[in-house]
């Protein structure tokens, strides 16, 4: 009796329990026996799936601007996103690293592997991963029951855009990236796929590259109804390279949009307010457009 007792307690407690495997975005599997305690996060948006997957406390080294939320602030910074102080982080003696599949250096991931750590690769590629990768991280850290409840509410969120939005009046839209040289987002994007939800069309959404290089002529060309882009500058200062180009209806019509980088580069439940944002900038545009003489 007393034998079953301490089994039960014991379960209750997460001590015993069944052995936790996960597969990272390159196939490998992840084995843990108890969830991680101890997580050190290579990149901002890591660190913020994290916080959202109700596993906030296990984080004990982040990457250069993990500033949300503020109580990421206060822990150890171990580098950035390209630069990792290696020796720093196998002196925090992490149960699991994670790293950006796209940002954290390979030769970072394949050192710390051989130094003995169990490295998790990952990198939310659309809206629904975003969700995906919060129950993930909960089931590392242990905090699954908080994760997928918290997966849950965005997406509902996101549904409740799609079907708001998605099937008006198509809006065109070039969204830059950067403007020397001038880039922008193909259609597999998470950005792209927020214009979507948005009833935008990218307009080089058929592009190959993730992010491709385009002309000036080929924007003049498409000439599109908004330029979006991510910046916490007013747009006109964000965008102020296209306010000699008169000729373009974006231009023209004043539908410039900047909106906060964080809510629309990062991919975390922040994004769902960027998207927000840009569904209610888009639906202004067809407003004005149905009322223009």
């Amino acid at each position: 009796m007393k034998y079953l007792l301490v089994v039960l307690l014991l379960l209750q407690s997460g001590v015993v329990g069944a052995q936790i495997v996960v597969s990272d975005d390159r196939g490998r599997d992840l084995v843990l026996q108890t969830p991680a305690r101890r997580i050190v996060s290579l990149a901002p948006h890591l660190t913020e799936l994290l916080f959202a997957a109700g596993a906030g406390s296990t984080l004990v080294g982040t990457a250069a601007y993990s500033d949300f939320p503020e109580a990421a602030r206060r822990v150890p910074v171990i580098g950035n996103s390209n630069a990792v102080d290696i020796e720093r982080v196998v002196a925090l003696k992490p149960d699991v690293v994670l790293a950006w599949r796209s940002g954290t250096p390979s030769q970072t991931v394949t050192r710390l592997e051989r130094l003995g750590m169990r490295v998790f690769v990952t990198e939310p590629v659309s809206l629904k991963s975003i969700a995906d990768q919060i129950v993930l991280l909960g089931r590392i850290a242990g905090t699954e029951r908080a994760a997928t409840a918290a997966a849950a509410r965005l997406r509902r969120a996101f549904a409740v855009l799609r079907r708001e939005y998605q099937a008006r009046r198509p809006v065109s839209v070039f969204y830059q990236v950067w403007r020397a040289p001038l880039m922008t987002v193909n259609g597999s994007q998470v950005i792209s796929q927020v214009i979507h939800l948005c009833g935008g069309k990218n307009i080089f959404a058929g592009l190959k590259p993730l992010v491709p290089r385009v002309s000036l002529e080929a924007v003049l060309a498409a000439d599109p109804e908004a330029i979006v882009t991510a910046s916490d500058q007013p747009a006109d200062q964000a965008l102020g390279n296209w306010l000699t180009w008169k000729q373009l209806r974006a231009v023209r019509d004043d539908h410039l949009v900047a909106i906060s980088a964080d809510d629309l580069s990062r991919p975390t439940p922040r994004l769902l307010k960027g998207a927000r944002r840009l569904c209610s900038q888009l639906e202004r545009i067809r407003h004005e457009d149905t009322v223009r003489p």
